[in-house]
């Protein structure tokens, strides 16, 4: 199951609400609200922030939830959370079918266009586990290390 993530009403102002989730669960928000969630542990925690895993970590979430959207029938939730491991972004959708890695090439072995998203995620996390959700619908959840 995903994980709640309760934030400070400032991250409102960056087009999510209070529990972390993006108001229209669009690639944008979700990778505004992982960008708040980490700079402000950092920030309160006088740690470094790291860019490139800063990047690392909006890339994942953009890509999550760009799939939840394409290939997911739609985001129904979102949730982020830094923890002790990295940050935590869990991303929900409404399809039952499994993420796959597809050839990159297409039958006549021409480089296909998309596909490099899921690749991408199991790349860059250290952690992603799929969830079936109770009512229909998966959860990805995908730890990124942050140091």
């Amino acid at each position: 199951m995903c994980d709640q993530r309760r934030t400070p009403s400032a991250i409102e102002r960056h087009g999510v609400e209070r529990s972390g989730q993006p108001r229209s669960c669009k690639p944008a928000e979700a990778r505004r609200a992982v960008e708040w969630a980490v700079t402000e542990r950092c920030r309160a925690t006088h740690t470094h922030c790291d860019p490139e895993a800063l990047g690392d970590a909006l890339l994942v979430a953009s890509e999550l939830t760009t799939n939840a959207i394409l290939h997911g029938g739609g985001v129904t939730d979102f949730r982020v959370e830094v923890v002790a491991a990295g940050v935590r972004v869990s991303v929900s959708d409404r399809s039952d079918r499994l993420p796959v890695a597809r050839d990159p090439l297409d039958l006549r072995r021409r480089q296909r266009i998309g596909g490099h998203g899921w690749p991408i995620v199991c790349r860059l996390a250290r952690d992603v586990r799929v969830s079936e959700l109770p009512a229909g619908g998966k959860c990805i959840t995908a730890v990124v290390a942050l140091d």
